[in-house]
């Protein structure tokens, strides 16, 4: 079973899509960036787009919709 799941996670975010695009941006994020820290200390996941799915799961890593570009 993978944690955190999929159920959990669509409470905080409402599209697959979306939670895919952000993890996988913060987990680019978390590998490029030096000082990029996890938003959590106590994470799970030794892959960085597990620890950036438990930042989502804990509340800390989300996304705002703005109309247009």
């Amino acid at each position: 079973m993978l944690y955190p799941s999929i159920d959990t996670l669509m409470k905080h975010i409402d599209s697959k899509y979306t939670l895919v695009t952000i993890s996988a941006r913060r987990a680019r994020d978390l590998k490029e960036m030096e000082e990029a820290d996890p938003l959590i200390d106590d994470y799970e996941s030794s892959k960085l787009v597990g620890i950036a799915l438990e930042e989502i799961e804990h509340g800390k890593l989300g996304y705002k919709h703005t109309e247009g570009s």
